[in-house]
């Protein structure tokens, strides 16, 4: 069997009719095998109509979401993974919630080597927010990259 029929057995979404779920739905994610695991690579996703709710008020919130990893044996599908972002639209939780959460599902779902997901939110009462998070393997250099890219951050932005 080859590598293409191989990677059509992993996922199980493309091709077929798209069903948006109306609530935060971690399990519509799906991955399929790195066909370069060997490399180091930054992948970046950049999801300019994000939407979530306010927990409090239940009003919306909008943001850009921004998702860079560097893959180690799984990568996501990105219909998975813009079906995955579409649940939170009747989702409450904070900005800082949000961006856990998503870093949170697809470590989980990829184990990627280094992963990273900043939303940047429209402003509210006249505040914007732009949570950041990160994570790098333990015990790895992706652990050190992890360290000096949270604390260099906002560098470029003061």
């Amino acid at each position: 069997m080859n590598t293409d029929r191989q990677a059509e057995k992993e996922l199980h979404l493309l091709g077929q009719a798209t069903e948006y779920k109306q609530e935060y739905a971690p399990e519509v994610l799906e991955a399929f095998t790195n066909k370069h695991p060997e490399n180091d690579y930054w992948v970046r996703f950049n999801c300019p109509e994000f939407t979530s709710l306010c927990p409090i008020t239940g009003q919306p919130d909008f943001a850009t979401i921004l998702i860079d990893y560097i893959p180690d044996k799984k990568m996501v599908e990105s219909k998975s993974l813009k079906l995955y972002l579409f649940s939170f639209r009747n989702h409450g939780s904070f900005h800082e919630d949000c961006v856990n959460i998503i870093m949170k599902d697809l470590i989980r779902l990829m184990n990627p080597k280094y992963i990273e997901v900043t939303g940047i939110f429209t402003p509210r009462g006249g505040i914007s927010i732009y949570p950041y998070c990160n994570y790098g393997r333990k015990g790895t250099k992706y652990e050190k990259l992890a360290e000096e890219r949270l604390f260099r951050h906002n560098d470029n932005n003061r």
